[in-house]
């Protein structure tokens, strides 16, 4: 029997959800809810129905596990412990900072009703986050790194597009090379945020607009570009279009620690990354777990959970014994 899912939001995150559920043969999208007019959304599933949000409690014994894919910012805080009442639920909430009060949240909601809920599943928070975990455990005695990019930050780019003035923008988040080889020479430098990771800007001006203002704007901008050297390229709209219109991201997680009586052996674990696109990874991200919360939810559990608390084997679409026959 297929696990049965359903998506709620149909932007990049899922479309690359639709995507990944084709590639498992044990699932199948059964509907994708939406807020807009479900015959302006086309689904490439053929035999996945699209409905509007508002109809969802109509599904509430039809689908497996729901997949939320909204945005952190004002989404997902309400959807997902809304849609706990429901469903079991994954969501892919990326604010670090909330994650404790967005679990407490979506904890609560999952065990009144009974149901599974995964949060803050992708690659960060995510594998990113799984990399770090393991890596602190096995050097006790170390120090961890994270970088980001090259890629396209949609966060960023949303900023800048929010600029009056600005017509549309990408903006890419690059790590110091020189930092990130001091990491790997086994340095442990104590690094700002200026020195890992600077900021580029591929910026489209609407007609008229004050091109100096607009590169002030962006570089003094608070939380995104203050705190980092950031450059400002201004190009046409064909250019952005022609060199600018993917969503590629990745980074690197490294930790450097010491073992020994005198510490005096030096290792180093690095994990990193390279996507083509960061919403199809992400998406291939959550759909893996998607089946752990399925496991959970077959065994009788309840309450939220994040990837610190899935076992590997619950990801796998095969059995132990092919695990530890094939992988182990």
């Amino acid at each position: 029997m297929s696990i049965k899912i359903g998506i709620t939001g149909y932007g990049n995150l899922g479309r690359g959800v639709e995507c990944a559920v084709r590639q498992n043969p044990d699932m199948e999208l059964v509907a994708v809810f939406t807020r807009r007019d479900p015959k302006e959304v086309k689904i490439l599933t053929e035999t996945a129905e699209v409905c509007r949000v508002s109809d969802m409690e109509q599904w509430k014994n039809r689908i497996d596990v729901m997949i939320i894919c909204g945005g952190s910012a004002s989404d997902l805080p309400r959807q997902t412990p809304e849609c706990a009442k429901l469903f079991h639920v994954i969501d892919s909430f990326d604010t670090h900072a909330k994650i404790p009060e967005h679990f407490a949240a979506v904890d609560a909601a999952a065990k009144q009703s009974g149901k599974v809920a995964l949060i803050s599943v992708g690659w960060d928070p995510g594998m990113f986050s799984l990399s770090r975990m393991y890596a602190e455990a096995i050097l006790p005695e170390g120090k961890d790194y994270t970088f980001w990019g090259r890629g396209v930050s949609q966060g960023h780019s949303d900023a800048i597009r929010r600029i009056e003035g600005v017509k549309d923008g990408k903006q890419y988040t690059i790590p110091v090379e020189s930092a990130l080889s001091a990491v790997r020479s086994g340095e442990n430098p104590q690094l700002t945020t200026r020195q890992k990771h600077t900021r580029e800007c591929f910026v489209v001006l609407e007609e008229g607009a004050d091109a100096d203002r607009v590169e002030r704007e962006i570089k003094t901008m608070p939380n995104y570009f203050a705190d980092y050297d950031t450059t400002v390229h201004f190009i046409s709209e064909e250019e952005l279009k022609k060199n600018h219109s993917g969503i590629p991201h990745g980074g690197f997680v490294l930790r450097s620690g010491v073992t020994g009586w005198q510490k005096e052996h030096h290792h180093l674990i690095e994990y990193s990354l390279k996507l083509d696109s960061n919403p199809e990874f992400t998406s291939s991200v959550i759909v893996a777990y998607a089946r752990a919360a399925y496991r959970l939810a077959s065994e009788g559990q309840s309450g939220c959970r994040t990837v610190f608390d899935i076992a590997p084997s619950y990801l796998s679409a095969k059995s132990a014994e092919e695990l530890r026959a094939s992988l182990l």
